[in-house]
């Protein structure tokens, strides 16, 4: 009976050791998948950790170089605006000390009639008549006194260059119906003289009808020798003078009116005898070329206007350029907030 027990003792302490053994494989093993668990699950943190820092990184580098090239694209087109302000205020200075001409044209159904002064001289008035349509006809006995039928008037007045020099004028009434080419032919003739060369001088004023009105015709006449120039006109040619009239409008707004002409010389085939033919003959017809007066004056092409709304334009854009780069570096600023609060937490919830 005793061995019985003995025998049955030892095979109760063999299943005991068995199940200890077998309980203590299975705790083991378990422990050992806890820690492959826990070893897995920080290696999985580590990489999504560096991944997530690698792509905050990325976007951080991204941000702020877009902003840098914000605030360049901002400061060139500041840099546009300031030059664009100083061109516009340069252009405007320079054109407002450098008025542009302009020219227009302005057609009339007939002139006032203007004056035509001659200094003769020695020469004597053989015919003078108005004609139409580009007519002349010629004394019948050149050299001889013909038809005198046109408005004239002999002035006498001191040389206003020269004071001790008399001045003889001959001022006769110019034609004035343009539309029917109406013409004044003057014939001069001079006796024999010593001089080298034969001419006869004169001057165009703007209204004969002003010079009649004029109570001091002496002073008349030399202010408008002192306003016009002189031409003069051959012996031994038919001169055709054809005048314009140029009025210009002066910066005071003060006006002053200058003839421009157009002279055509045809030579005078004399038939005369010989012996009269050392007696000089001056033929002159005076014609308005066309029914336009030209008139010119000086523009201010600088609109202040223009300028102002264009100076507004740019410090409108140097306003918004400023504000839009101060938004920009608050914007700055606040995303290095933001990253380093993220940087902060991370590094939290690593540790």
């Amino acid at each position: 009976m005793i061995r019985r027990d003995i025998a049955g003792s030892y095979r109760e302490l063999a299943d005991a050791g068995t199940e200890e053994r077998t309980c203590t494989s299975v705790l083991s093993d378990e422990t050992g998948a806890e820690q492959d668990d826990v070893n897995g699950t920080v290696i999985q943190d580590d990489e999504l950790g560096s991944t997530s820092l690698s792509s905050i990184f990325g976007k951080t580098c991204l941000k702020n170089t877009c902003a840098v090239i914000l605030i360049f694209i901002y400061l060139l087109l500041m840099s546009v605006a300031v030059f664009l302000a100083y061109q516009t205020i340069t252009d405007f200075r320079e054109k407002f000390k450098h008025p542009v001409m302009s020219v227009s044209f302005q057609e009339v159904l007939k002139y006032d009639a203007p004056g035509i002064a001659l200094y003769p001289g020695n020469a004597e008035l053989q015919s003078c008549k108005h004609h139409y349509h580009d007519y002349v006809q010629l004394t019948v006995n050149p050299g001889q006194r013909g038809e005198i039928d046109c408005t004239f008037e002999h002035v006498n007045y001191t040389d206003p260059y020269r004071n001790k020099t008399l001045r003889s004028a001959l001022v006769i009434r110019g034609p004035q119906e343009v539309k029917k080419k109406e013409l004044v032919f003057l014939q001069f003739h001079l006796n024999e003289t010593e001089e080298n060369f034969s001419a006869i001088s004169y001057l165009l004023f703007s209204s004969f009808k002003e010079f009649q009105e004029s109570s001091d015709k002496a002073q008349f006449m030399q202010d408008c020798e002192r306003s016009y120039s002189i031409w003069t006109f051959s012996g031994g040619f038919q001169t055709w003078v054809k005048m314009s009239l140029v009025k210009t409008t002066e910066e005071d707004g003060s006006e002053s009116v200058e003839f421009k002409q157009e002279s055509t010389l045809v030579k005078y085939n004399d038939h005369r005898p010989v012996s009269e033919q050392t007696d000089q003959l001056f033929f002159v017809v005076f014609e308005w070329k066309d029914p336009f007066i030209q008139e010119v004056r000086d523009i201010i092409t600088a609109n202040p206007w223009n300028t102002i709304a264009i100076l507004c334009g740019v410090f409108l854009a140097l306003f918004k350029a400023a504000e839009f780069a101060k938004l920009s570096v608050k914007w700055m600023i606040k995303i290095k907030k933001r990253q380093q609060k993220r940087k902060a937490q991370e590094l939290n919830q690593m540790s």
